[in-house]
Parts: C-alpha cells; structure tokens; sequence
C-alpha cells in the first residue's frame, strides 16, 4: 500500500516526533480527592471530571483519555446565525452538565451521564459556519481543506465537514452517551457526515508518562510539545480580531496503516524505516528514548545510521516554530481496516503544519505503509467564561 506519514506531522523523534501523543501533558483536570495513605476508590477513574468552563476549551491540552470520538456534521438548509447561537447554547448548556457527571437537559438515557470518567467535549468550525453566519471576513485564512498530497488518497466519507465534535473520555459508554445527546439536539441544525472512533491506554493500565504504541507497535510522541511551556505553538493570540484569541485549530488525518505488509518487514527494516527502536523508542543513534537523534552519525560503511529518508529525519525541522500538538488516536474498524485517527492542534495551520507535510510527503519511507484517506481542517473557537456559550464572541461579533 502506498500511503502518507503525512500523519506523521511532526517527526518520530527530535523536536517535532510525529506518530503522535504525550501521556501526561499536565492540562488542568480535576480528579476526585481521597485521604493520603488509602487506597483510591475502585471506580475513582470514573468519576473523574475535567472542567468545562475556562479561557481555552477542554480536550486539547487535556491528558489524553482512552477512548474518542471525531464526529463532522454538516450544516441544514436555512442555518443561519441565529440558528447557529441557539446550537451553542444547547451545547454548551448539554456539554457542562454531561462533563460534570449530570444528564443533558432532555437527556432520555440519564442513568448513562453518571459516569464521566473526565470527558471532554470540544467544538470546531469549518469555513461553511462563517458563511451561514454572515462572517465569512472573520474567518482565518488557514481555515481550507489542506493542499493535496501525492501520497494522499482521500474518500469524501472521511474529510471535510462544517462542524466538529470532539468527544473523549476513559470510558467507551461514556462517550457514546454524551455523542448521541449532542447529535440528538442538533438534528434542526446539521446532519452527520462521518464519525470516527479511537482508542489508546485507559486508566491505570501503564505507568504514568508512558508513551503510547500505535497500531505498528511504534512508540508514537516521544517528542511532542508541551502546550504549558510553548503555548504559543498551539493558541491563538489576540492579533486584534478578537474572538479567536485562546482559540486554536484542528487537523484531522485518518491514516490507513497496512498492516498486513508492516508484517513482512523484519526488525530492523522496522526501525530503519522510522529511525528509532522498537524495544524502547530510543533513536537509532542513542540509548533513551528521549535522546537526540544523531543525523550525522555513520556507521562501519560509511553510510549514515538513520537512513536519510528515515521518518525521523524527514520530520524534524531546524524552525522551532513548524511543531504542533499530536493528540492521535488508533482505529481498527476489522480485518484490514486499521490505522491512526492522526489529530493535530496549532495557532496556524500553513505555518506550523503544512510545511511538516510537505516534507514527508516529498520523501518519507513510512510512506510505503501508511496512506491518508480523510483529511479536514476546523478552527476552535476559545472556551466559555461564566454565563457564555461557545464561539459566542464570533456570533455576536
């Protein structure tokens, strides 16, 4: 299968390590207290919750949870900005309560919002929001479907949309709850258009800290960034326009991975086509996982140890400001159909993302195994304050 480690937007290893997704980012959550020196509750993962109202919606910087759900709906015929304010408050109203632990309000299964086990619901905007709202001059000028690659193979059924919904959580249940009230209250507005579901570790099943393994068994965002000390890098400042400042965007890739021929390659073909190793994610070139990769090294034949079209070359960057946040899930929909819901958060999309891209594209040996098939790119409006709803600072703006 011929493919794009496109997905690979930031490099597996070095400064912008692509196959994506820290453990511990240290985003702001809440976990229920328990006494020192007692054992926490058994269901204490469960009861877990992550707070809804701030300057930055949840779910971007928060530790990613073990399951998700990426949800595009399109907009209905006739939705226009007022329709579009009366969608945020339903889901800025349903959102709060279900992250909380607490049934929507017309919620129908409310036994099911009892566990919250630190859900996290985030809206993102395609470019058709603006339109239906008579903004379209408000919105940025990265918000487009991403240029096509050569490596791309993309399926309508997977990209594009007009609005996002990010639903994760540790628990499964959890998730389609709170994904069924949401769509359930938008029915008037928007309709589905695809939905894709992930997964990674839950709770308590590695130590914390532990860099997660996608579907290859690749140890995937050793080099992630950390969005408390480069928030720069993934939040919009306040350039003057006002209502996305604390906003940031989203690009979503599913990646197929063929796995049945990722099967074939033996050890080393394994770690010379990424550069790092398999037992522990160290560098070619190193002994941790978290060393630098040496590019200049050569071995006994004069050839450089991390070949020069290794993943990890081709994703790093000598411009500290081509990196973004990697919060990638895997997928594994049956027999032959498995791969990386590869999700990417960052202030600018053309110049923190695209040129990552283009590299891999150009020349990546991951790009064998590796194939984009859905592709869409969504701004984030910041998060709610006391008394808001969602994107309100761009619809009444």
């Amino acid at each position: 299968m011929r493919g794009g480690a496109t997905f690979l937007g930031g490099a597996l290893g070095g400064t912008a390590v692509t196959l994506s997704g820290t453990a511990a980012l240290g985003a702001p959550e809440h976990t229920p207290e328990h006494t020192p020196g007692r054992a926490p509750a058994a269901d204490q993962a469960g009861r877990a919750t992550v707070a809804f109202r701030g300057p930055r919606q949840p779910g971007v910087d928060t530790t990613p949870q073990g399951f998700a759900t990426f949800l595009a709906l399109d907009l209905a015929g006739g939705t226009d900005r007022e329709a579009l304010v009366r969608l945020m408050r339903i889901w800025t109203d349903d959102a709060e309560r279900l992250m909380s632990g607490r049934p929507g309000l017309t919620d129908t299964e409310p036994e099911l919002a009892a566990v919250p086990a630190r859900l996290t619901v985030t809206v993102g905007y395609g470019s058709a929001v603006f339109t239906a709202a008579a903004l379209a001059h408000r919105a940025p000028s990265w918000l487009r479907p991403l240029p096509s690659f050569g490596v791309d193979r993309l399926e309508e059924n997977w990209s594009g949309g007009d609005l996002l919904l990010q639903v994760c959580a540790d628990d499964p249940v959890t998730v389609s709850h709170a994904v069924r009230v949401l769509v359930r209250q938008a029915r008037t507005f928007a309709r589905p258009r695809w939905l894709q579901r992930g997964f990674r570790h839950s709770p308590g099943t590695v130590p914390p800290g532990t860099t997660w393994r996608n579907p290859m068994g690749q140890v995937d965002g050793t080099g992630n960034i950390d969005p408390t000390a480069e928030p720069h890098l993934v939040w919009h400042e306040d350039d003057g326009s006002g209502w996305l400042a604390g906003g940031t965007s989203v690009v979503v890739r599913r990646i197929a991975m063929d796995l049945d021929g990722w099967d074939e390659v033996d050890r080393t073909g394994r770690e010379n086509t990424i550069g790092r190793r398999l037992s522990d994610g160290a560098p070619l070139t190193g002994s941790d996982e978290h060393d630098e990769p040496d590019l200049e090294a050569t071995g006994p034949n004069g050839f450089g140890v991390i070949d020069a079209a290794a993943h990890v070359r081709r994703s790093r960057t000598d411009d500290p400001g081509q990196r973004f946040l990697r919060r990638p899930y895997g997928y594994d929909d049956g027999p032959g159909d498995s791969g990386l819901v590869f999700v990417t958060y960052q202030a600018d999309v053309d110049r923190q993302f695209l040129p990552v891209q283009r590299r891999l594209d150009e020349l990546d040996l991951l790009n064998e195994w590796t194939t984009p098939i859905g592709s869409a790119v969504f701004a984030v409006p910041p998060g709610a304050g006391p008394d808001e709803y969602l994107g309100q600072a761009l619809l009444e703006g």
